[in-house]
């Protein structure tokens, strides 16, 4: 039995509790797996699919995921010299490495320890989330990640624009999972800015509008967004179900609690 494959990165807005809802969902037989905004991967990793294509327009995350696919060992020792404490951290976001492996090292660094595992940058694409003051991290699940590593060998990985993926990879009985930036719930929800590029109420227009085109092209698509009346006006055609789930971001226990939706075309 293939032992289960954990994110390598913790993710705000990650799929991992609506994994149950979605597995319900997969088709039984499909060509290939594409998730074009792939983030942390959490239905990527679990699914394990050889041939995978996977894309971000996040640069540090790709390069992350090129990396962590070449050079496992070399990245758990790297991490090995880390240190979880405030100043170790605060120089570490500071600094930003030329070399590729550091690089690596630096993203997956920065997100064990920063406040809830956020990746945000500012209108510069600095990296601004702060020190989570932790008292115990592990950086990096040694047997997990090798594991990944492995599968991540055999990934198709990308850092293109969404639409260029789908144009160029999406074929007839492919699986496509989208999980773009949600649309906010409102003005203070936009904790999930993970490249210096947002995505916009054009954005999740035009999405659905990709949407529609791979339904005609025969791909068995799923999505996941903000429980709206835009996401479910986009979507409408479509069958949509609204899944309760926890905002662990929140620092009010009260307000943890959100909606998304799951679209399917089947």
């Amino acid at each position: 039995m293939v032992k289960k494959i954990n994110p390598i990165l913790k993710w705000a807005g990650g799929k991992r509790q609506l994994i149950p809802e979605i597995l319900k969902l997969i088709p039984k037989n499909y060509n290939n797996y594409i998730e074009p905004f792939i983030g942390g991967g959490a239905l990527f990793f679990y699914l394990a699919k050889n041939n995978s294509i996977i894309n971000d327009s996040n640069k540090d995350i790709i390069n992350l995921y090129k990396e962590v696919s070449k050079n496992p060992n070399s990245i758990i020792d790297e991490l090995k010299k880390y240190k979880n404490d405030s100043d170790f951290f605060y120089q570490m976001r500071k600094n930003i490495p030329k070399n590729k492996l550091k690089s690596a090292c630096r993203t997956i660094y920065l997100n064990r320890t920063c406040f809830n595992g956020l990746y945000r940058v500012n209108k510069k694409g600095e990296f601004n989330v702060p020190y989570g003051n932790y008292k115990k991290v592990s950086f990096v699940d040694e047997e997990n990640f090798v594991n990944a590593s492995n599968l991540l060998k055999k990934t198709k990985i990308l850092n293109k624009d969404y639409k260029y993926v789908l144009d160029k990879y999406a074929k007839k009985n492919d699986l496509i999972f989208l999980d773009p930036p949600y649309l906010p719930i409102s003005k203070f929800s936009d904790f999930k800015r993970y490249t210096k590029e947002q995505f916009y109420l054009k954005d999740h227009i035009e999405l659905g509008q990709y949407f529609k085109k791979l339904d005609k092209m025969g791909c068995h698509i799923i999505l996941t967004n903000s429980n709206t009346e835009i996401t479910n006006e986009v979507f409408k055609d479509f069958t949509i179900k609204i899944v309760n789930t926890k905002r662990n971001i929140n620092s009010i226990g009260s307000n943890r609690k959100g909606e998304d939706i799951i679209v399917t075309n089947f």
